[in-house]
């Protein structure tokens, strides 16, 4: 539980050292279609990117609308968390996701937060709805590396 909530506090920490490559990229209406598929954390705390060695990649499915969560901060070795993830529009803010992740198929927790995201075809960006300081940077990866399948 413990590693869980490292992943959450990695995931809402602020970042942001790439805006001039995201403005330069069209905005993307957020969907299930359009962010599905692996994403790598990139930086978070106003542009710290992870330890060497650290890691948090996301994947998200389209189809059942859940995602795969790998990650080892905190740990040496990669922690695996599921869940499933909501998309909204808000009139004001526009997309927010919101998600939960399980420890088993009857006991789900809801994310410490709901984001603001933007989306590029290669960078997504989230920002915390009650917290517009804790912002995390995504950037679209080809795969997993080798040793964390």
């Amino acid at each position: 539980m413990r590693y869980i909530a490292i992943f959450f506090a990695a995931l809402t920490l602020c970042c942001c050292n790439n805006q001039s490559n995201e403005a330069s990229e069209p905005l993307l209406d957020v969907t299930p279609t359009n962010i599905a598929g692996l994403w790598m954390l990139e930086s978070y705390d106003n542009g710290a990117t992870l330890a060497d060695g650290a890691f948090v990649y996301i994947n998200f499915e389209r189809s059942d609308r859940s995602y795969t969560l790998y990650q080892n901060v905190g740990s040496m070795y990669t922690q695996t968390i599921t869940g499933n993830y909501f998309i909204e529009v808000d009139s004001a803010l526009g997309a927010v996701i919101r998600g939960n992740y399980g420890t088993d198929e009857y006991n789900y927790f809801d994310w410490s937060h709901r984001y603001i995201v933007e989306l590029t075809a290669t960078h997504m960006r989230w920002t915390a709805k009650d917290d517009s300081e804790n912002v995390s940077v995504y950037v679209r990866a080809d795969s997993l590396p080798e040793d964390i399948q």
